[in-house]
């Protein structure tokens, strides 16, 4: 086969298909269209928030942990019916997709069909009142799965570069 940058065909194909997930998966949230954002993940996915930080020095508890699409929609649901705070939106800008090192999976199994992948982003927050703010830069580590017939997000973890937040994390990033 042949390679461009170190990639058959079929990598570029992938990246492009995970850039669009990626991408697709953004645009739900920056377009208020929260309910379809759990959609983007396997029904077994795990999704967290950490910071660079914790990370590297392994620290085991985040800014939100969620194991299951069902748990996504109940964060949905609480964003709609119960949580109170200050109505913003987002506005996310992504790189483009990048392979990673293969890791295992939160319970220390690895999916023979899953790829890692890097992006990177920013959020723009823009609050009800127009004032607009740089709220989140980092980058999205994500586990892609085939599964119902679709690309998916089986694992994401949201690695912060900042451990700084000047609100609170309301709707997913």
């Amino acid at each position: 086969m042949a390679t461009t940058m170190g990639y058959t065909a079929a990598d570029r194909e992938f990246l492009l298909a995970a850039g669009q997930a990626c991408t697709d998966c953004a645009g739900a949230i920056d377009d208020d269209n929260l309910e379809a954002w759990p959609d983007y993940f396997s029904e077994d996915c795990l999704y967290r928030v950490e910071t660079r930080e914790g990370r590297a020095n392994g620290w085991q508890i985040g800014l939100m942990h969620c194991e299951g699409r069902g748990m996504l929609r109940d964060r949905v649901l609480a964003i709609r019916h119960g949580n109170v705070f200050d109505p913003h939106t987002y506005r996310h800008v992504l790189s483009m997709p990048r392979f990673a090192p293969a890791a295992p999976d939160s319970d220390g199994t690895e999916f023979a069909s899953a790829r890692r992948v890097l992006t990177s982003f920013n959020v723009t927050r823009v609050m009800k009142t127009g004032e607009t703010t740089l709220f989140a830069v980092g980058t999205y580590d994500d586990l892609f799965v085939e599964a119902e017939g679709r690309l998916l997000i089986r694992s994401r973890t949201v690695v912060l570069d900042s451990r700084n937040l000047d609100t609170l994390l309301v709707i997913p990033l």
